[in-house]
C-alpha cells in the first residue's frame, strides 16, 4: 500500500463553500431522496440489536466522496429521530472537523489514548439536537495500532448503549489498512465509488481485501452519477 498522506487527488475537489452546499439541509431534493433510500436499505441490511448499529464508510482511494457521504448519511439517519453519532476515523487525513466547522481535537485519537475521559470529545453537530460528532483528534503516529486496539471495540460497545446508530468515516482501503482493521468491530461496511473517477481495478482490489479481512460489505454507493444532479445511487453488494 502507498503512503496515504502523500497521495494527491488527480481531480480538483470542490471548495469549502461548495462542500457546504452538498451537506445536510443544503442537499438538493434528488440527493436528499437518494440518501433516504440509502438509509432505508441500511436499516434493513443490519439486524436489530440491543446496542446501537455501527456502519463503516470507506472507499478504494481518495477523492471518491466517502466523507461527504458519511456526513449526509448520519444527518439523514438523525432526521428520523434516531440518536446518531458520526465519528471521524480517518486519523491520517481528517476532514469532518473542517466540513462541520469544528476543531479537530480533542477527538477519537485522544479518547483512545485515555485523554478527555469526561467525553468532551463528543460534540453537538449544531444541525440536529440528536446528532453528535466525534472528530479525529490530534493526528497520532500510529493510527492503525490505535484502531486495532481493544479500546476501540470497548468504546464502540459503550457508545452503542447511548446511540441508535454510529457512522464511522474510515480511510480508503487501497491506501492503508485502517478500514480493514476496523471492519471486525462494525456491523457492516459501505464502499463509496465515484463515477468517471474510480478505476475498476481499484474497486476490485478494495473488495478483495475486504473479503480477505472478513468484512461484511453492505453495499456500494455510486457517487456523482450523471448530469441530472441526482448525485448518489446505492447498490447491494
Amino acid at each position: 500500500m502507498s503512503e496515504y498522506k502523500e497521495q494527491k487527488t488527480p481531480m480538483q475537489g470542490p471548495s469549502i463553500r461548495e462542500q457546504r452546499h452538498m451537506l445536510c439541509e443544503n442537499l438538493s431534493f434528488s440527493a436528499a431522496e437518494a440518501y433516504k433510500l440509502l438509509r432505508t436499505n441500511l436499516m434493513y441490511s443490519i439486524p436489530n440489536k440491543e446496542s446501537g448499529r455501527v456502519v463503516g464508510i470507506t472507499s478504494s482511494t481518495r477523492g471518491e466522496g466517502k466523507t461527504t457521504n458519511a456526513i449526509n448519511l448520519a444527518y439523514t439517519m438523525a432526521e428520523t429521530g434516531a440518536k446518531v453519532l458520526l465519528i471521524d476515523g480517518d486519523m491520517r487525513l481528517p476532514s469532518i472537523g473542517q466540513k462541520m466547522e469544528m476543531d479537530n481535537a480533542p477527538g477519537l485519537s485522544n479518547a483512545l489514548v485515555g485523554m478527555n475521559r469526561d467525553k468532551s470529545y463528543i460534540r453537538k453537530s449544531g444541525v440536529l439536537e440528536n446528532w453528535h460528532i466525534m472528530t479525529a483528534g490530534d493526528i497520532p503516529p500510529n493510527p492503525s495500532e490505535l484502531l486495532a486496539s481493544e479500546k476501540l471495540a470497548r468504546m464502540l460497545d459503550s457508545l452503542g448503549e447511548q446511540y441508535d446508530y454510529i457512522v464511522l468515516d474510515l480511510p480508503p482501503v487501497d491506501m492503508v489498512s485502517d478500514a480493514l482493521v476496523v471492519s471486525s468491530v462494525v456491523d457492516g461496511m459501505v464502499v463509496v465509488v465515484r463515477e468517471n473517477y474510480t478505476e475498476r481495478q481499484d474497486v476490485r482490489e478494495c473488495v478483495r481485501q475486504m473479503n480477505i479481512a472478513g468484512a461484511r460489505i453492505l453495499g456500494i454507493v455510486l457517487n456523482g452519477v450523471g448530469e441530472d444532479n441526482s448525485g448518489y445511487k446505492y447498490y447491494k453488494h
